[in-house]
């Protein structure tokens, strides 16, 4: 039962926090060492139910994903290749030096202080709509995504934010970062099993199988509430979160209110 509920927590987590800018990853890594959930189980756990977040995406846009829109695949074929580049190359190394509190919780605010710096930006958006995304317009939101790498980053608030400065409509970017977690996510989760599924055994399914379905449920509910929010709302009130949620964590870890022990 408590690994059920470790199970229902942490999905509950992804779900919320996957496709808003402000780290997954990050709350991901922080939840699960409060929780306890540390071993190297439960470290593919927090990367395989990503797959019940973007599933959440590929039922809200079922018409988009399920008919021949070649420019759509070729786009997210080209932003996918950056990151995924990289992250071949580097997660051990990212894993081994950047999965603990302090470095997550610097990401956290450093990139609250970009979407703050950003949003001071007036600018006239040259791509209003997802649809008319070039290949180039795609491979800068690719290049943006490879920050996310970065556990504390946010794959969203990258994509999102990097697409705004390359010229996409807040709406634009949302959407396409939407689009963009279908492969990334199924990649990194697909990867990550497979590297690690001597870890796992039948009787995890109960876990991972809750851990997805509420991932899913969380994040389509924030998915619909999101394009609604960024239609008449700014990223601020996420870079401030970002900021004082990161400080909030330094406190706690140079204090030792909390043992950060990972």
């Amino acid at each position: 039962m408590t690994e059920l509920l470790n199970a229902l927590i942490l999905g509950v987590v992804e779900g919320i926090t996957e496709f808003l800018p402000i780290s997954s990853t990050g709350h991901l890594i922080l939840a699960a060492e409060l929780l306890g959930a540390t071993d190297e189980r439960w470290k593919v756990f927090n990367i395989v139910i990503q797959t019940g977040a973007m599933l959440a995406v590929v039922w809200e846009y079922r018409a988009r994903f399920f008919r021949v829109d070649v420019a759509l695949y070729r786009n997210l074929i080209v932003a996918f290749i950056p990151a995924a580049a990289l992250g071949l190359a580097f997660s051990k190394y990212i894993k081994s030096y950047l999965f603990h509190a302090v470095p997550v919780a610097l990401a956290f605010i450093v990139g609250g202080v970009i979407i703050l710096l950003v949003e001071r930006r007036s600018f006239t958006p040259r791509v209003e709509d997802a649809r008319a995304m070039t290949w180039l317009d795609a491979l800068k939101v690719g290049v943006a995504q490879c920050f996310a790498l970065i556990p504390g980053t946010s794959r969203s608030g990258a994509t999102i934010i990097g697409g705004m400065l390359f010229g996409l409509s807040r709406k634009a970017a949302t959407e396409f970062s939407f689009f963009l977690a279908v492969p990334t996510l199924v990649a990194a989760g697909g990867y990550d099993l497979l590297k690690n599924r001597a870890l796992l055994s039948a009787n995890d399914a109960p876990i991972f199988g809750v851990g997805m379905l509420v991932a899913f449920v969380s994040a389509f509910v924030v998915i619909r509430w999101l394009i609604r929010y960024v239609a008449t709302h700014d990223f601020k009130p996420f870079a401030w979160y970002r900021i004082v949620f990161g400080l909030v964590v330094l406190a706690t870890y140079y204090s030792g209110w909390v043992s950060w022990t990972q």
